[in-house]
């Protein structure tokens, strides 16, 4: 089966300008500017079969929309090969935009003061569908991301979630076989993700949509994603599977503790500055998570201390998160 994506030693270089301090070097930046170069993706190599969701995550500035931006041939890489669809995204341009679909969280393909089905309609030219595919295929997905009471209303007076929606069905007006999206579930409400996310999983399964997927919310990821690609400073740390990640640095538990008195996190630190344990605390509510080995003894000893000097009012023990997971391995700077 031919790869969907294919990415050898890729690297995009920016020229960023460096000011010089003081009022003497304003005056100097007048006639010649200091430039360096940043390389915001640096050499990276993957490929993505047909059918495949994988995530592609990263801390901000890691990179990851400038390679998606270079897939999809917005951007031209500075070296390197791209194949995505059997087309260099930046040669064949016109052939190739008719076989992908991209939604970019912070971005609108929809026109922002006509209706939104005037604006699938308009798409639906540009991609050149016919009137028989478009039916056959857009009344599914209308029905499935239940927009069709939004058709008529101006894409302005949308809320967020109800132009997410409608920016996801603008992008499969013409079916792509490659979904490219970009923080598509920013901002969002609970039941707005699990409506895209169950939409996803079903073109996925009844189109056999290939789909690479950038975001922040790893809940995202666990909920589609069995592949992850990790960046970090423009290279790529991790290529795997989610499960192989959470088995290799997921050797631990979380216990969460609530308490019915006020508690300072430096008095937790302190009654178990003896126990190989990191602390954290919520910062929306008065939580606070200890994490430690998955080591039986060590778990009791911790609860038995904590409650010997503070009353409880709950406590919940859970396996490490993805996102603790993923902010273990920045910390330590590789997989």
């Amino acid at each position: 089966m031919e790869n969907a994506i294919d990415v050898q030693h890729l690297r995009k270089e920016f020229k960023a300008y460096s000011s010089r301090s003081g009022l003497k070097g304003a005056f100097r930046d007048l006639l010649t500017r200091n430039y360096k170069i940043v390389p915001a993706v640096n050499d990276i190599n993957f490929s993505v079969r047909q059918g495949e969701m994988v995530g592609y995550i990263g801390e901000n500035g890691a990179g990851k929309s400038t390679t998606i931006k270079m897939l999809t041939g917005i951007l031209t890489p500075t070296s390197g090969k791209i194949v995505v669809n059997g087309m260099n995204p930046h040669k064949e341009r016109e052939k190739f935009v008719q076989t992908i679909g991209v939604v970019f969280g912070q971005r609108s393909q929809l026109w922002w003061d006509i209706a939104v089905q005037e604006s699938f309609r308009l798409l639906k030219k540009v991609y050149k569908v016919s009137d028989a595919q478009y039916n056959d295929h857009m009344d599914h997905v209308i029905k499935t991301l239940d927009i069709d009471p939004l058709l008529d209303k101006p894409v302005r007076k949308l809320s967020l979630g109800q132009r997410m929606r409608c920016e996801l069905a603008a992008a499969l007006i013409h079916n792509p076989p490659l979904l490219f999206l970009d923080e598509p579930t920013i901002g969002l409400d609970v039941l707005v993700k699990l409506k895209i996310r169950e939409f996803l999983k079903e073109i996925n399964e009844k189109y056999n949509t290939t789909i690479l997927l950038t975001t922040h919310d790893l809940s995202d990821i666990e909920a589609l994603c069995e592949r992850v690609i990790m960046l970090d400073e423009g290279k790529i740390i991790y290529d795997g599977s989610l499960g192989h990640l959470k088995d290799q640095w997921a050797a631990g538990k979380e216990l969460q503790f609530q308490f019915l008195e006020n508690v300072d996190l430096r008095q937790l630190k302190g009654i178990t500055s003896e126990m190989p344990i990191k602390w954290v605390m919520d910062e929306k509510e008065p939580i606070f998570t200890a994490l430690v080995e998955n080591n039986d003894e060590l778990i009791s000893q911790l609860t038995a201390k904590v409650v010997a000097c503070f009353k409880i009012k709950d406590i919940k023990m859970n396996e490490i998160s993805t996102e603790e997971i993923i902010r273990n391995i920045y910390e330590k700077g590789a997989v």
